[in-house]
């Protein structure tokens, strides 16, 4: 079982939406610098993300991207679903055709940790990730998109 870039990518784009939230819309580019990602990579995830209905664009000016509900109903396991990632623990994909057609000895052992993986990320929240203070420090290490952002109060209080 491999968690690839794309679900990684998607739940570190969210946390990063949600740590940035109070100040409006989060453009794609300053997610790109913050977290060092490619701006072609998080469109496309953000498109994937949008028809989740995970994500909101806001067009023009001082426009971006909005967490589409509350952080404390997005779960990591919805983002890493919304852009299609898996996390399943058996060599078939879960379809019991991994010993030559019918299924390996060990079939049921790797799909209850399929099952135990899916439970663990289900119950984690971007709000409960938001309110770890390891997120907030690593956050407040990350370069500001200008420094008036960083002397912002709202940042600074999201901060502590």
């Amino acid at each position: 079982m491999r968690l690839t870039t794309k679900g990684r990518y998607a739940v570190t784009a969210m946390l990063d939406l949600a740590l940035n939230a109070n100040q409006g819309p989060v453009c794609l580019a300053d997610i790109s610098k913050r977290q060092s990602i490619s701006l072609s990579y998080l469109e496309q995830l953000f498109a994937r993300l949008r028809r989740a209905e995970l994500v909101t664009s806001v067009r023009g000016p001082g426009g971006g991207y909005r967490l589409r509900r509350a952080p404390g109903d997005i779960s990591v396991a919805g983002v890493i679903d919304a852009v299609n990632e898996s996390v399943d623990a058996t060599r078939c994909q879960g379809q019991a055709d991994c010993h030559q057609g019918s299924k390996c000895i060990t079939h049921h052992l790797w799909c209850d940790l399929s099952d135990e993986i899916q439970r663990f990320l289900s119950d984690i929240s971007l709000e409960e990730l938001v309110r770890r203070e390891e997120s907030r420090l690593t956050a407040s290490r990350q370069p500001a998109e200008d420094s008036a952002l960083a002397d912002d109060p709202a940042t600074i209080a999201l901060l502590q």
